[in-house]
């Protein structure tokens, strides 16, 4: 968990900590609040010691046990601020990856300039509908969400519509790595290398791949993606951070145009995933 969210965690539970000590009608216990809402005293601990991230309903409960329910708005806003940037997956994969994929797709919508930075899998954006199903299918099952392959799927795929639209630029750069990683069969992988070379020329896309052998001026690191100049998202195994200030983006695109330095474009970039191409079987 990033340092800033448990920051503001904590931040929250200082806040409801003043809320039942500065109860009009007299301060509250944890276990006598934790009977009156009917919550265990072990909830209360945690949340006042930024231990559990509270719900909107959890909230809303504690400001009327304290008898401040005008201190609700200002709790909520908080909460909504916090993860307004940090999305966990368990939250956003509770009705499965489809809703993940159609909020995607909402905000590509209204990108005209789409940087992304990949060294683990294939670029959403250039993904075949093989090759995202079994990316789907691994998630699911580590996560353990809603099964909604075939819909995430589809949702996925009607981003990619966007790949053709005039006026759009997608700058996609891919660590050599993802030629190579088996998180499908051969055959499937096989396919989603011969669409990456397809790609390759498309008025609309920039790709870059970076060879293994390449100089690199910074380590390579996890992904990212940056929406115009407006948003930054990058992904660790708990959530999707979702970052707006204008220094956190400028430092993204400041890295992004890093990496990019060490990337192969055109006939080069061809060249690249042709060898990994050839890696998997005779073409």
């Amino acid at each position: 968990m990033t340092t800033d969210y448990q920051q503001a965690r904590i931040a929250l539970g200082v806040r409801l900590r003043e809320l039942r000590n500065s109860r009009p009608g007299g301060r509250l216990t944890g276990t006598q609040l934790a009977r009156k809402l009917g919550w265990t005293h072990s909830k209360i601990y945690k949340l006042e010691n930024g231990k559990q991230t509270a719900t909107t309903e959890d909230l809303r409960a504690w400001a009327a046990a304290t008898e401040q329910p005008e201190a609700f708005g200002e709790l909520d806003a908080r909460l909504k601020g916090f993860e307004s940037q940090i999305r966990s997956w368990r939250r956003q994969l509770a009705s499965g990856h489809r809703p993940v994929q159609e909020n995607w797709n909402a905000e590509i919508a209204r990108t005209k300039v789409f940087y992304a930075w990949e060294e683990s899998v294939i670029e959403g954006m250039l993904q075949t509908a093989d090759y995202a199903r079994h990316i789907f299918i691994r998630y699911t099952e580590l996560m353990n969400s809603p099964q909604d392959t075939d819909e995430a799927v589809r949702a996925r795929l009607k981003r990619q519509e966007l790949l053709y639209q005039p006026g759009r630029k997608f700058r996609i750069i891919m660590w050599e790595a993802v030629l190579h990683a088996r998180v499908c069969p051969p055959s499937v992988l096989a396919a989603q290398l011969d669409r990456l070379t397809g790609i390759i020329g498309l008025d609309t896309v920039e790709l870059g791949i970076v060879p293994f052998d390449a100089p690199l001026r910074i380590p390579t690191a996890n992904a990212f993606y940056v929406l115009d100049d407006r948003i930054a998202v990058t992904e660790d195994w708990h959530a999707e951070l979702w970052l707006d200030d204008a220094d956190t983006v400028a430092t993204y695109i400041k890295v992004w145009n890093t990496l990019r330095k060490s990337a192969a474009y055109g006939t080069e970039a061809r060249n690249v995933i042709n060898r990994a191409r050839r890696s998997l079987c005779p073409l």
